[in-house]
Formats: C-alpha cells, sequence, structure tokens
C-alpha cells in the first residue's frame, strides 16, 4: 500500500555535498513537499536561509559544527522539528544529536520509507530514532539484541526509573538529570544502572533509542 503523501511540507535541506541535497529535493517533491531551500550545513547558511519557516529542516550531522548549526535554527524558528541524518553509526552520533536536541535522527543508509515516516512523526510532535539506529546501538555498540525483558517495557520499572529514562532519552547528562530531580549524582546512577540490568540495555545511547521508541523523551 502506497504512504499517503507529505502535502505542501515545507522542509529546508542543510547539507554540504549537493548531489545529496539534490537527491533528497527531488524524492521530497515526488511526496509534494515544498522544499524552500537547499543549503550548506553551517550556523552562518540558517542565517542567510529564507524568511519562510520551515516545518521541517533536515541536516547532515557532521562531527563538527551541527550543534552549533541545530542551536541556530532553534533560534530562528523555534517551532521547526530538526530531523539529523548521519553516515556513522557510532553511538556518539546518537548521544551528541539528543544532546542538540533534535527531533528525530536516521542514518543515509535508511531507507525512503523510514525518511518519510520520521517525516510524518516529527512533525506530529514525536521524536524518532530509525529502526537501524534502534538495533545498532541496543548492544552497545556490540550489534546484539537487548534482552527479552526490555519486550514487557516501561511495566518493570519504578515510577522514579521512568523519570530517569525519560530524561536520558531527552538528552540530559547524568549531572543535569541530579539537578532536575533534586537527587544526588550517585542515585541517578544507581536508578539508571537499575533501568539498564531491567531492560538488558548496556549504554545511555541504548536507553535513549528504547526509550523514545516506547513514546518517551518526546518534545
Amino acid at each position: 500500500m502506497l504512504m499517503p503523501m507529505l502535502g505542501r511540507l515545507r522542509v529546508l535541506l542543510l547539507e554540504d555535498a549537493s548531489l545529496r541535497r539534490d537527491g533528497l529535493a527531488a524524492l521530497l517533491a515526488l511526496e509534494a513537499a515544498e522544499v524552500i531551500g537547499a543549503l550548506s550545513a553551517s550556523a552562518h547558511a540558517v542565517r542567510l536561509a529564507t524568511t519562510t519557516r520551515p516545518d521541517v529542516a533536515i541536516l547532515d550531522f557532521a562531527p563538527s559544527g551541527a550543534a552549533q548549526t541545530v542551536a541556530a535554527l532553534r533560534d530562528r524558528w523555534p517551532a521547526t522539528r530538526v530531523l539529523v541524518l548521519s553516515a556513522s553509526e557510532d553511538v556518539r552520533f546518537l548521544d551528541a544529536a539528543l544532546r542538540a536536541a533534535v527531533d528525530g535522527c536516521l542514518l543515509w543508509s535508511d531507507t525512503r520509507a523510514e525518511l518519510l515516516s520520521a517525516l510524518r512523526r516529527v512533525v506530529e510532535g514525536h521524536r524518532y530514532i530509525s529502526r537501524a539506529i534502534r538495533h545498532h546501538v541496543g548492544g552497545a555498540g556490540d550489534g546484539s539484541r537487548p534482552a527479552p525483558a526490555a519486550a514487557h517495557g516501561p511495566s518493570l520499572l519504578t515510577e522514579r526509573e521512568r523519570e530517569i529514562m525519560q530524561c536520558v532519552a531527552s538528552g540530559l547528562r547524568t549531572r543535569e538529570i541530579a539537578t532536575r530531580l533534586s537527587l544526588s549524582h550517585k542515585t541517578v546512577e544507581k536508578h539508571r544502572s537499575n533501568l539498564m540490568r531491567k531492560l538488558g540495555l548496556r549504554s545511555a545511547a541504548a536507553v535513549a533509542a528504547y526509550a523514545i521508541s516506547k513514546g518517551y523523551g518526546g518534545a
């Protein structure tokens, strides 16, 4: 069954490689989305971008400068949703993207259908992490799957552990979680360790991916 088209969704593309920019623009045009700009991925480019507010900005999340570009987008258009793509499967990509408060994360190797699903989800106000990323970080980068216990979901967790999980999914670090929840650094680490053990997850990135897939960490 064909997926419904994107309507007149206004999209800003921020990508240094012109072939990728052209490819994304062509794909989005086929879905009836309106590409209102296609620029290099930099904070300077954001300042020079169209005055029309994009519904979504699609950004190549490169190792350097990407967080500043996301911050520039947030400063200029606070309501714009930010969807990032990366060629790297390194869990540090997900950590950095979540700390930058992006709305969705995909890999360049993901499918067209995954991109369209991500666009729809972030426009609806949800956070999105592609299945490939969730699979990769589920075993702390070793390619293994979370333990079967994870299938039982957050019902295994205490209320405090669910709060910690949501904070991790929002990209907060231990010190920031401790401040937000008025807990000690050691207490936060203990709760995080417990929820990871219960769910069979091995890294903060895996916790974030799992939580977002379950509807936590939304904007």
